[in-house]
């Protein structure tokens, strides 16, 4: 069986390759079993997202942390679609919240139906995400709530805001950390408990999961400047189109430089389409882009540093690999 990516990580070990390989097969087919109902409209909406793809990167989480004990222990493929399942619910509500019409590639369930019938599905994939955790244990059951505490506070302090006189870059930074680096974290947390791996080990893999899912949000942060269309496959800018101020934009707007009195002013809130390529130009330049990539650089350092002290096996060697390519992928 021919290697599969940890997102575009080759992985050199062929055994590790035909696990995972396996373990996600497992993963699909509970994922969507999971959410079969008698009513076929609920059926319909709950895999919507499902059948539209994905990278499945927490749930790959969830089997390479297993790498780390038992990787065949019965609870880790369940594990595995609690994770996606709390992921894929998160993205139903952030597109209503978001009015996003489309979601990879496809209609999003609101575009498609309406803000209801995505709020409900939603809270229908937590609610089965829920029913298969009450089977792995009153601990687990107790991390999720606190990792759906993070989630929804995370939600709430970006849609208010930092307070006022606040530090805007620690607020954003512990924004992305509760909303996305929470979850990932978890993922590996999930991983390692359900395969019975040492409580260090357990730590060690949850701190380098959060690492690296802050490191990948500021990322996409950089790409959303720095890539053209034709490398990203996605459209530059879109973060200013929708005044969404990301790290570059954060580092920039505190300049008191007077060379950079344009670039305030565009950034200052919605980027108007005929300024996009003029602000793009800017921040590019600007010394705020460099800053945004020392930032990734120490929470990547943070997960390397966490790796380091795990067993030396081709699991780690694939987690210090996607590090890597956390990295790269900015330019």
């Amino acid at each position: 069986m021919a290697a599969p990516p940890v997102v575009d990580i080759p992985l050199v070990d062929e055994r590790l390759a035909d696990d995972l390989a396996g373990g996600l097969a497992a993963v699909e087919k509970l994922l969507r079993s999971s959410v079969e109902s008698e009513d076929a409209f609920v059926t319909q909406t709950s895999r919507h997202l499902i059948e539209a793809g994905g990278k499945r990167f927490r749930a790959m989480l969830v089997l390479l942390a297993a790498q780390f004990g038992n990787p065949d222990a019965p609870g880790i493929v369940p594990g595995a679609v609690v994770i996606e399942l709390t992921h894929l619910a998160t993205l139903y509500h952030d597109d209503v919240m978001d009015e996003a019409p489309v979601r990879r590639g496809s209609p999003s369930a609101n575009a498609r139906w309406d803000n209801t019938v995505a709020i409900l599905t939603g809270d229908y994939l937590f609610a089965q995400a829920s029913e298969i955790l009450a089977d792995l244990g009153s601990e687990l059951i107790r991390i999720q709530a606190r990792t759906f505490s993070r989630l929804v506070r995370g939600q709430i302090r970006e849609t208010i805001g930092p307070a006022e006189g606040g530090d805007a870059i620690a607020h954003y930074i512990s924004v992305l950390a509760d909303k996305t680096g929470s979850l990932i974290a978890t993922s590996g947390r999930f991983g390692a408990m359900l395969a019975g791996a040492p409580a260090d080990v357990v730590e060690r893999l949850t701190d380098a999961c959060e690492a690296i899912g802050v490191a990948w949000q500021l990322g996409d942060d950089l790409i959303d400047v720095a890539a053209p269309t034709a490398d990203s496959g996605k459209t530059p800018g879109t973060d200013l189109r929708e005044g969404v101020h990301t790290l570059p934009v954060l580092y920039a707007l505190t300049s008191d430089d007077p060379a950079d009195a344009r670039l305030r002013i565009l950034l200052s809130g919605p980027v108007a389409e005929q300024d996009v390529e003029e602000t793009l130009t800017l921040l590019r330049a600007h010394r705020a882009m460099d800053q945004a990539r020392e930032e990734l650089t120490r929470w990547i350092d943070r997960a390397k540093a966490a790796l380091a002290g795990l067993p030396d096996i081709p699991a780690r060697t694939a987690l210090v690999a996607l590090c890597d390519y956390v990295v790269e992928r900015t330019g």
